[in-house]
């Protein structure tokens, strides 16, 4: 035998090695969830999101704000951040159920986003008063993101303080909350 009649044995050897098998056999499945989730169609059914919270202005408690935490009825989502409370509903795959920021839907945020720490926290009220600067400010940088892209509901209402009376039709002054 000479060395080119041995090489398709060689080469049937290395294909068929437990490896290549295994390489293989992950390629296919690879290929083919792709190919499905190109022929599959959309569910085009959903139901529309919930309508912004924006003309329901209201003061939430923090036993308050937990009944928006996107299990409820309307799937509406909030979250607080420095005493502000935003309807974070349109952000409900990063926010809601089974998202990876879950733990803070129907909280006060302000600690875990300031501290890079995605936990949950029961605490009636949370002054965040042993914050040090950078997480002050770490937390005020994301208030101002959430300002931008989220409608502002009203203000988490520390224990014993009174809501504000929101009229229907006064306008939102994202910087007077």
């Amino acid at each position: 035998m000479t060395s080119t009649e041995e090489a398709p044995s060689s080469f049937w050897d290395e294909l068929t090695s437990p490896l290549n098998l295994v390489l293989v056999a992950v390629i296919l499945y690879l290929v083919y969830k792709i190919l499905r989730s190109h022929f599959e169609s959309e569910d085009t059914t959903a139901a529309p999101p919930p309508p912004p919270m924006k003309k329901l202005r209201k003061d939430l408690t923090t036993a308050e704000l937990k009944k928006y935490d996107g299990t409820g009825s309307d799937g509406r989502v909030l979250l607080a951040v420095n005493g502000v409370i935003f309807d974070v509903t349109r952000g409900k795959r990063f926010y809601g159920p089974g998202g990876p920021y879950s733990a803070f839907a129907g909280k006060d945020a302000t600690r875990g986003l300031a501290t890079g720490s995605v936990s949950a926290d029961d605490k009636e009220w949370d002054d965040v008063s042993d914050l040090n600067a950078d997480e002050i400010s770490s937390a005020k940088e994301w208030e101002e993101q959430f300002r931008e892209k989220y409608d502002i509901v009203g203000r988490l209402l520390k224990p014993g303080e009174t809501p504000n009376k929101y009229s229907d039709d006064e306008t939102e002054d994202k910087k007077e909350l």
